[in-house]
C-alpha cells in the first residue's frame, strides 16, 4: 500500500533526469521551495479561471481557454512536483516547509474545481462538491500522519489522477468545444458534468479507501 511516513508523495517523475536537472539548476538560482509552492497557487488559480472563461468567449478564443487550463493545471503539478525536490534534493527546507507544501495544493483544488463548475455546459454545485471532495480526500491523507500511521496515498483518484481526468477534459474539449455546451445525442450529460461527477464519486471511494486502511493499521498497532 502506499504510505509515506516522510509525507513525500511516490512519484516517478523524481527521477526522470530532466526534472533532476530542473530542480537543480533553480536551487543554484535563488528558487525557494515557498516561492514555487506559491507559483502552484497562480497555476491553479489561472487554470479555475481558463475554466471559467470558457462559458463567456466562442470560437478559437474558447479553444485557447480550453487549453489554457489544461496547460496550467500541469504547470501546478510541475510547481508540486519542484518544490519539494528543491527542499529535499537541494536542501533548502525551511521550518514552515510543510505548511507551504500543504495549503497552497488546496488552494489550487478549490480554485480548479469551483472553476470548472463554472465553465462551459457545467454546473456550480458540481464545480464546489469537486473542490470539497478533494480537500477532504487530502485531509484523510494527512489524518494518517497525525494518528501516527503515516501518508496514506491510496487512490483511486489521488492528486494526479484528478488533474489528469481535468486535464484530459480540458484537451477534449479544446478539439471539441462543442460537446462542453451542448447536449451530446449518444449521452445525456455534457462531458465536462460526467468528468466532475466521476471527480466526485471517485473522490469519496478514495477517502473511504484511505480511513479504512488508517482504521486498520490503528488496530495493528494496539497490542
Amino acid at each position: 500500500m502506499p504510505i509515506e511516513t516522510s509525507g513525500r508523495r511516490p512519484l516517478k517523475t523524481r527521477d526522470w533526469p530532466f526534472f533532476k536537472n530542473l530542480a537543480a539548476w533553480l536551487a543554484r538560482n535563488g528558487a525557494t521551495p515557498n516561492g514555487i509552492s506559491f507559483m502552484s497557487i497562480v497555476f491553479g488559480c489561472l487554470a479555475g479561471i481558463a475554466f471559467a472563461a470558457t462559458a463567456h468567449v466562442e470560437g478559437w478564443v474558447l479553444r485557447g481557454c480550453w487549453l489554457a487550463a489544461a496547460v496550467c493545471i500541469q504547470l501546478r503539478l510541475i510547481a508540486n512536483l519542484l518544490d519539494g525536490m528543491v527542499a529535499v534534493e537541494g536542501r533548502k527546507g525551511g521550518p514552515v516547509g510543510d505548511l507551504w507544501n500543504e495549503a497552497p495544493d488546496r488552494v489550487s483544488d478549490a480554485a480548479i474545481f469551483i472553476g470548472a463548475g463554472y465553465a462551459a455546459g457545467s454546473e456550480p454545485w458540481l464545480g464546489y462538491s469537486a473542490a470539497v471532495v478533494a480537500v477532504f480526500v487530502a485531509y484523510v491523507r494527512a489524518l494518517g500522519a497525525s494518528v501516527g500511521v503515516g501518508q496514506i496515498f491510496l487512490g483511486p483518484a489521488a492528486k494526479q489522477q484528478r488533474m489528469a481526468m481535468m486535464t484530459t477534459l480540458a484537451v477534449l474539449t479544446a478539439v471539441f468545444p462543442k460537446i462542453s455546451s451542448e447536449t451530446m445525442s449518444s449521452y445525456p450529460n455534457p462531458l465536462i458534468k460526467g468528468i466532475l461527477c466521476l471527480v466526485i464519486g471517485l473522490g469519496i471511494v478514495t477517502a473511504w479507501n484511505r480511513l479504512r486502511r488508517i482504521a486498520t493499521l490503528l488496530r495493528e498497532k494496539v497490542p
